[in-house]
């Protein structure tokens, strides 16, 4: 069976950075629950980082560049917490290669699972175009990487993938 990587707050686990549980609710996403192929984790935790922590953003780029050196994800008071990041998105790599995951979905515009835009590091809710880290990692590992509103177009690719 094919399992999907799933951000832990979108099954409403609270692990966002206030604590507060983000469910996020789609017929889709309870058919994969029911159908046992949801494997539920937080990059974020799993990097180290505590609930609740002060929210962080990247800065100087986005979340490929933060795996190469060359920006830092920060928290509002301006403590780079890159490491964690970091850390923690080579933990959902090291989670999907060992369970073969080829697909995820993962939370829109946040530093660590945004796949097409995140916050641009100001903390004053722009967006730019780019990917957080564990995001980043994944895709550069061939893991097709969707969003909350993106989850049509991955129940899809499921479809063809399952399709005898």
């Amino acid at each position: 069976m094919i399992k999907i990587l799933v951000s832990a707050c979108l099954v409403g686990q609270p692990t966002r950075y206030d604590g507060k549980p983000a469910r996020f609710r789609h017929a889709i996403l309870d058919r994969w629950c029911q159908e046992g192929r949801i494997v539920a984790i937080c990059p974020e935790t799993a990097g180290g980082l505590g609930i609740p922590r002060q929210p962080a953003e990247i800065v100087g780029g986005d979340g490929k560049a933060v795996l190469a050196g060359q920006a830092r994800v920060v928290d509002r008071q301006d403590v780079d917490v890159s490491a964690g990041f970091t850390q923690g998105a080579r933990k959902l790599l090291a989670v999907a290669q060992s369970k073969k995951i080829t697909m995820a979905l993962l939370k829109a515009n946040s530093p660590s699972c945004g796949n097409t835009s995140i916050y641009d590091g100001s903390f004053t809710g722009t967006k730019i175009k780019g990917a957080g880290v564990a995001a980043a990692i994944l895709m550069q590992h061939g893991v097709h990487v969707f969003n909350e509103k993106q989850i049509a177009q991955a129940d899809a690719l499921l479809a063809r993938l399952t399709k005898p």
